[in-house]
């Protein structure tokens, strides 16, 4: 894997420091606010997955070193363990249990539900905007970063906060054409989205990478400024990660660059490696940060310093006065936003995402620290809550001030006892798609305020359901299928109690004329505007997939969530007369894996009338069996691009 920011090696500040700029002009207004000016903006990584998520890359994406082995103590890729707490659907690891007992989980990113959690998160700490980090999509990981990409904009839009795309050029070696046309075949369309960051009313892209003094970023000057004045060709407002030596041309930055640096529309200079304390930010603030805005002043660029929490592992956060630090640095400096670094990058350990607060929430053995390694009892959204003091500050909301407002525990706290696991669960009943659960109840020093029901998915589990009383129906599962479930308790501090036994259950066979596929999981080759595959599986005949256009071969695949025997499937247009008659060239494929798929019926014509219902009916084999069915479209005589509004599957 290419040497990123992640691993990029400081070099040291001695040398690199200069003094203020003299005779700096004042006359620069900076840019008025808008989606990075005067915000807080995250680095989003969005890179963890594990085997058995779906994802694409079917791997433990940066868990662990050996991805195709789950994470342990001795293959092991992160300083700091994530609160586990609000996931839903979490994937079990090799390591020991954490030290309250509790299995070792991790979650995915490719998990709608994790995106949206860690936006919901963002929604209440005041972080305005997420810059989605985007490596070389031509590589293994491309068809999961495209997929990332899709998650995140439906997260940013269900949550208020906007987003916009950061290209990280590291080890790209056809950085110049291909990032081009990524932009222009795939990531532009990103920009219709309500949540897209716009700055001076123009869609927001940043550049990663341009005038690192290193081999894995060998472009020459010419050919890096003719990528930013392509974006700016584009109409984009183009943002610069560069060298923090950039000004000067020394250290980590090459010499002769100063032309393309000053060809962004904003300058983001990369700090990671650079401070571990509070002192050496006040030394980067004097000698860097300082002179970096006036350059910036007088030549008419938007300043975006970096602010880090630090590395857990290395014990720089101390209890957040190193964060703060920053914060105050930044904004007494006058700098036009603020960019954290990062929001979920526990593979640095700098991440400000929810992470184990306590030993009792790590792996046993495994050498992690938690949030109170210093010895201060943090609770595990401390360094959220400070940014969102941090944003503040910026925004004029509070005063300047160097000491720190956010307290590491919220008032009120102490509770850390877990209730007591449930028992005596039990199957009170079953049907072709559900199962019923009862138990009893669990006991705590304060009161259980409800419990999580899993659902056992290989070697993890995803909660079904958070029921306040002893019962609850699992529904929308397969017919004649087996599952596997538990049940834990929590109670109103956030503690959950050890798991129940394990329950299993056979549903019973499923009648024929019921759809399978109505509201199941989907994913598709591509889709244009809003169109997106979710509206295949919706039940309204009036919205619709469509793929983008002219760009034949195309699929859309639906995920019935068990293997299970298929009949039919039922495609639909939508009704209104607008629809003219056209015929749809497709092919049916399954898989029980979602990775090898077979063909069930070759390639033919469909034809679709409006005067007939828009309706075609595709007949399986008798033995047809599978879990996920994909349509893959050649031609369409009515439109350049595959459609469905309605794709129905049915067991007989």
């Amino acid at each position: 894997m290419a040497v990123s920011r992640r691993t990029f090696l400081a070099t040291v500040l001695a040398g690199s420091a200069v003094g203020a700029l003299a005779g700096t002009q004042s006359a620069y207004a900076a840019s008025a606010a808008g989606d990075v000016v005067g915000k807080i903006t995250v680095g989003y990584q969005g890179w963890f997955a594990c085997i058995g998520d779906g994802a694409p890359i079917n791997g433990w994406w940066h868990w662990s070193q050996n991805w195709s082995q789950a994470p342990s103590t001795g293959n092991n890729a992160i300083k700091a363990w994530p609160d586990m707490r609000e996931y839903t659907h979490t994937y079990q690891t090799a390591y020991p249990n954490f030290g309250n007992g509790q299995p070792a989980t991790l979650f995915s990113s490719y998990d709608q539900q994790t995106v949206d959690t860690h936006f919901l998160w963002m929604q209440q700490n005041g972080c305005d905007t997420a810059a989605l980090q985007r490596f070389n999509p031509n590589s293994s990981e491309g068809p999961t970063r495209d997929a990332m990409a899709t998650k995140v904009r439906s997260s940013a839009e269900s949550h208020g906060r906007k987003f916009y795309i950061m290209y990280d050029a590291t080890g790209w070696t056809n950085m110049q054409s291909e990032m081009k046309a990524d932009w222009t075949n795939k990531m532009s369309a990103h920009t219709a989205s309500s949540a897209y960051a716009r700055q001076n009313g123009k869609p927001v892209v940043c550049i990663w990478g341009f005038g690192f003094n290193d081999n894995n970023h060998p472009w020459d000057a010419a050919t890096c400024l003719d990528v930013v004045n392509w974006f700016k060709g584009q109409g984009c407002y183009v943002i610069g990660g560069v060298p923090r030596e950039w000004r000067t041309g020394t250290g980590g930055s090459r010499a002769g660059y100063l032309g393309v640096y000053h060809a962004f529309n904003m300058l983001s200079p990369w700090m990671v490696g650079a401070i571990g304390n509070a002192a050496d930010s006040d030394s980067v603030y004097q000698n860097i940060n300082v002179p970096d805005q006036a350059d910036c002043n007088a030549n008419g660029i938007d300043y975006q310093p970096c602010v880090l929490p630090g590395d857990v592992s290395g014990r720089q956060r101390a209890h957040g006065d190193f964060m703060w630090r920053q914060f105050y640095n930044m904004v007494r400096v006058g700098a036009q936003g603020i960019y954290i670094s990062m929001f979920d990058e526990y593979g640095e350990g700098n991440q400000i995402a929810k992470t184990a607060e306590t030993q009792a929430t790590t792996p046993t053995g495994s050498g992690l620290l938690a949030l109170d390694e210093d010895g201060t009892a943090c609770s595990a959204d401390y360094y959220l809550r400070l940014t969102a003091d941090g944003g503040k500050m910026l925004k004029g909301q509070i005063a300047l001030t160097a000491t720190r407002p956010t307290q590491p525990v919220v008032s009120g706290g102490g509770d850390t006892q877990p209730p007591s696991a449930p028992g005596g669960l039990q199957v009170s009943g079953h049907t072709a798609t559900s199962v019923s659960l009862s138990w009893t109840a669990s006991t705590d020093n304060v009161g259980v305020t409800g419990y999580s029901v899993h659902q056992v998915a290989g070697s993890g589990n995803t909660v079904v359901g958070t029921p306040t009383g002893t019962t609850f129906t699992v529904s929308g599962l397969a017919p004649s299928t087996g599952y596997s479930f538990f049940v834990t308790a929590r109670d109103a501090a956030g503690n959950t109690s050890a798991a129940s036994g394990t329950v299993g259950a056979t549903t019973d066979a499923q009648p024929g004329n019921v759809n399978l596929a109505l509201h199941q999981p989907t994913s598709e080759s591509s889709h244009t505007q809003v169109y997106g595959s979710g509206n295949a599986v919706d039940g309204d005949a009036n919205s619709y997939w469509e793929s983008n256009n002219n760009a034949f071969p195309q699929w859309l695949q639906v995920d019935l969530g068990a293997a299970q025997h298929v009949g039919r499937v039922v495609l639909t247009l939508p009704p209104p007369s607008a629809w003219s008659t056209r015929t749809q060239t497709l092919s049916v494929s399954g898989s029980t894996d979602g990775s090898s798929f077979s063909t069930l019926v070759g390639s033919a014509g469909y034809t679709f009338n409006p005067a007939t219902g828009n309706t075609a009916t595709v007949t399986l084999p008798a033995s047809a069996n599978a879990r996920y069915l994909r349509l893959t479209f050649t031609a369409n005589t009515g439109w350049p691009a595959g459609q469905v509004s309605e794709f129905q599957v049915y067991a007989s």
